[in-house]
């Protein structure tokens, strides 16, 4: 073999060696870059989650408060008729117990 085939032979696979190095690194910047925005969009859908899920206790909060209220304001009405009925029977109530006194 001629000096200058071997000379171009050498050229080659250090071409070769360059190329596949820079390849390498190149492979390895692009698995980083996808780590790196792998990660970041995890981050945002997890912030995206838990402000969803804030948003979801605030508004189930809300309800329940709500209807807390309600059952409160029934529970009120349905006390008012009781003492109101209760109001209504209360002498004949006493008068029962007198009798049932003065008659022992």
């Amino acid at each position: 073999m001629s000096l200058e085939a071997i000379e171009k032979v050498s050229q080659v696979e250090s071409k070769n060696r360059e190329r596949k190095a820079a390849a390498e690194a190149e492979a390895k910047q692009i698995i980083a870059n996808a780590e790196r925005d792998g990660l970041a969009l995890l981050q945002k859908v997890r912030a995206e989650a838990a402000e969803n899920g804030k948003n979801l206790l605030a508004q189930a909060e809300a309800r329940a408060e709500q209807r807390a209220a309600e059952i409160a304001r029934s529970a009120e009405q349905e006390g008012c008729i009781l003492r109101e009925t209760a109001g209504k029977h209360l002498e004949e109530a006493a008068e029962f117990i007198v009798g049932r006194v003065v008659n022992t």
